[in-house]
């Protein structure tokens, strides 16, 4: 299963956003996008790339299951399939990333 993670759009340069996602801020292409997005939006990130703008009437929803997941999963010895995901996810946006391509 494949998941993507929420972040808050911070820049916008061409094809390319600077999002926050939990205090970690990075580059997330905006190729395939469903709907423009603009500093402020929040986009579904997954593998660096932006999939969708999250509608704001679903931001709090959809922050705070990701939240519940995150806190369940630290609570729990072993993680389930898809709080692993999120976490490995979030993870990787933290991880440092020297061969990311900028440009559009």
């Amino acid at each position: 299963m494949c998941l993507g993670v929420p972040g808050r759009v911070l820049e916008v340069d061409g094809l390319v956003a600077s999002v926050d996602f939990w205090g970690v801020r990075r580059e997330v292409r905006l190729d395939v996008v469903d709907e423009p997005v603009a500093p402020g939006d929040y986009v579904l990130n997954h593998v660096g790339y932006a999939i969708r703008r999250i509608p704001e009437a679903e931001i709090a929803e959809t922050l705070a299951l990701y939240e519940i997941l995150l806190r369940e999963a630290d609570a729990e010895a072993s993680e389930d399939a898809m709080s692993a995901d999120v976490r490995s996810e979030i993870e990787a946006a933290r991880a440092p990333d020297p061969g990311r391509i900028r440009g559009g």
